[in-house]
């Protein structure tokens, strides 16, 4: 039948994966490092995912494509709760981002590349640190300089970016790294931001208002290594952009899951 569906430009798509949380129906995901609508027949055709991906890489179509079916996880409108997808080797867990019962598959398969259970090996009972009363008030010092520091608090002209070089974090990084303070903070302004889950629209314009009105020298872009992360990077490069200033250092840094950098480089 002839309806209206998604069409994915592979060559405008970087594989960030936001759509593929924003599609509540499950119909598209990851291959090869680029977004592909993998099940056709579970696409609406309303565009939801329209407007999650930075790189204008999703537009609507119409053209023959099989009747939409509602997924499997979707329950009848009176009908019992949903039972999860169940895929080989997968184990699953709720995806606070999409409200969705999210399976975790084998590598190459499906499913919400952020959302993604990884379990590092549990430490022994000596290593675990103690809690509670009876510890010093600061065992490691801060490197932060300045308060706010998430994106849609901190003032446009705020004193503390000055002529200092700014950092543009993910908020997930400082939990991954424990190298974040001495590595990034010291020294630097920082801002905090998470392009999947905060409210993102005011932050292209904010970030160029405080390119183009502080002598701000270099920024760092510190994200981590999941798909989704990639879109404070692409915040950053449009608000660069509109900022109109050419003089400005921009670099992206990546962190992965354990804390170490797997890359660093020019945007």
């Amino acid at each position: 039948m002839k309806r209206t569906i998604i069409r994915i430009d592979s060559e405008k798509c970087d594989g960030c994966g936001l759509c593929v949380s924003a599609c509540h129906e499950g119909a598209i995901e990851l291959r090869d490092g680029k977004a592909v609508l993998a099940r056709e027949q579970h696409c609406d055709g309303l565009g939801a995912c329209l407007g999650d991906c930075p790189r204008g890489a999703i537009i609507l179509e119409e053209r023959e494509a099989p009747a939409f079916e509602a997924p499997p996880e979707a329950p009848p409108a009176s009908g019992p709760a949903p039972t999860a997808r169940k895929t080989p080797g997968a184990v699953t867990v709720p995806s606070a981002a999409c409200g969705c019962e999210d399976p975790l598959p084998k590598p190459g398969a499906g499913g919400c590349p952020g959302s993604r259970v990884r379990v590092a090996p549990a430490p022994s009972a000596a290593a675990v640190t103690p809690a509670g009363a009876g510890l010093p008030p600061r065992v490691n010092a801060s490197e932060l300089s300045h308060w706010p520091v998430q994106l849609h608090l901190v003032p446009v002209r705020a004193p503390f970016f000055g002529d200092r070089e700014l950092v543009v974090l993910s908020t997930c990084a400082p939990v991954a790294s424990a190298d974040v303070h001495w590595r990034f903070l010291r020294g630097r302004a920082v801002v905090i931001a998470c392009p999947k889950l905060d409210r993102t629209e005011p932050y292209v314009e904010k970030l160029a208002a405080i390119f183009a009105q502080n002598p701000i020298p270099r920024v760092q872009v510190v994200r981590m290594s999941v798909p989704c992360c990639g879109g404070l990077t692409h915040i950053v490069r449009d608000a660069l952009r509109l900022s109109g200033r050419h003089d400005l250092v921009v670099e992206e840094v990546t962190v992965d899951l354990d804390g170490a950098i797997l890359s660093t480089k020019p945007l």
